[in-house]
């Protein structure tokens, strides 16, 4: 084993019934426990999260409805989740943006207080990130293995783009050479504003930031006009403003 231990580490995952924190419930974790001898200890366990599972949320992690129906609740399984961690450092990839702020939600509604700070949680995403540079120049001598002379040119970034693009079509066949059919891997469909304040979930604008994170933009805008009037004001983004308007007026042209 590469891994020197002196206490258990937890590699965990959780499906859920969407991405917000505040409102979205597990339906899924398992945890595979690592030892410092070597030995791992798996639990895994699906959980009815009393409440609908969007079809786009099976789609993804493909648990359904009926699968979740006479599984225990969180509330149920909590004690023996937090037993099996208990003492443990933490690890999971994209964890400490998603999955350890999930888990923290889920067991504060039980009324138990789980404080992962009290441990250390390695997020895998990080180290990748950290050490393999998400930058043009590495992707180019990835991609290309090219050096990019006079990076940040912008001449020499775009064609260095281009070339890159040109080889990823080369290298995953899966992704196909049509513009059409890289968008379907690579797109953002759920793309409202470039800035990101506002995201499609259902189809429906959603706000991606501040205190009404996860609710419907028309319904806010119905509710407190005033946050119109706020954000028009504010130091957002054109674009951001821009499609605000357009949800905006569209909201009190169907209200009228």
């Amino acid at each position: 084993m590469n891994l020197q231990l002196h206490k258990p580490l937890a590699f965990f995952d959780l499906e859920t019934t969407g991405i917000s924190i505040g409102r979205d419930r597990i339906v899924e974790i398992a945890i595979v426990k690592l030892t410092p001898s070597g030995e791992r200890q798996t639990k895994r366990k699906l959980i009815n999260p009393e409440m609908p599972i969007p079809i786009e949320a099976s789609a993804v992690h493909g648990i359904t409805n009926d699968m979740v129906n006479s599984a225990p609740t969180f509330k149920q399984v909590a004690n023996e989740i937090k037993q099996f961690i208990d003492g443990c450092d933490m690890a999971g990839y994209n964890c400490n943006r998603f999955d350890v702020p999930m888990l923290i939600e889920e067991f504060g509604r039980v009324g138990i207080d789980w404080n992962p700070q009290q441990a250390k949680t390695i997020d895998v995403q990080r180290i990748f990130h950290i050490m393999e540079p998400r930058t043009l120049s590495a992707a180019y001598k990835f991609y290309c293995n090219k050096t990019l002379d006079n990076a940040h040119s912008a001449e020499a970034d775009t064609v260095a783009t281009l070339e890159v693009l040109e080889a990823q079509v080369e290298r995953y066949p899966e992704i196909g050479n049509t513009i059409d059919s890289i968008w379907k891997i690579a797109g953002e469909p759920d793309l409202v504003d470039y800035a990101r304040r506002f995201i499609l979930v259902n189809g429906v604008e959603v706000f991606n930031f501040g205190k009404h994170k996860g609710r419907s933009v028309a319904e806010v805008l119905k509710q407190e006009p005033s946050y119109y009037d706020w954000m028009m004001a504010g130091d957002f983004a054109y674009n951001t403003k821009q499609k605000l308007t357009e949800i905006f007026k569209r909201t009190y042209l169907k209200k009228g």
